[in-house]
């Protein structure tokens, strides 16, 4: 009985910590630190590593991680602290205006450009491998060799 009442306790006292730690979203340093940027040297918060900036970014997000923030609300909270040159990910300010889209547009198209451009070349070229273009110069050459076999009598 004793046994009972003492696993009961056990159990009563690990639900409270149980709950804390699941009401807690779960984010990280480097979750957020790779969508982010360093405002001073404007590169990438992952690879600005000896940067006093970066290191008090770093520091400040950490600060917001201990305190169950969830990733949109570090971002947010980088964005009021530093301004939002902090954001490195096209869209994160909350606006969809069309510069958001045309991020991901261009490159799109212009890969589909290159693409149809490669295609064309290759087909040009085999083409003019196949001799659809240099067929005259295909029977000269053997009107020339038939010349030349029948004078040498070979």
């Amino acid at each position: 009985m004793r046994r009972a009442a003492l696993l009961a306790a056990i159990a009563l006292a690990a639900l409270p910590t149980a709950a804390a730690a699941q009401s807690c979203p779960k984010t990280s340093v480097a979750d957020v630190e790779d969508e982010v940027m360093c405002p001073v040297c404007g590169t990438p918060l992952a690879l600005a590593s000896e940067a006093p900036q970066a290191e008090r970014e770093r520091a400040f997000i950490q600060r917001l991680v201990d305190d169950c923030r969830s990733k949109d609300e570090v971002k947010q909270a980088l964005v009021t602290e530093f301004g939002d040159r902090v954001l490195a990910l096209p869209g994160d300010q909350g606006d969809d205006s069309l510069g958001d889209v045309l991020v991901y547009v261009i490159p799109a198209v212009g890969i589909a450009l290159a693409a149809a451009g490669i295609a064309f070349a290759v087909v040009r070229w085999r083409r003019s491998s196949d001799g659809s273009s240099g067929r005259g110069v295909a029977r000269a050459e053997g009107a020339r060799l038939d010349d030349d076999m029948n004078r040498y009598d070979l």
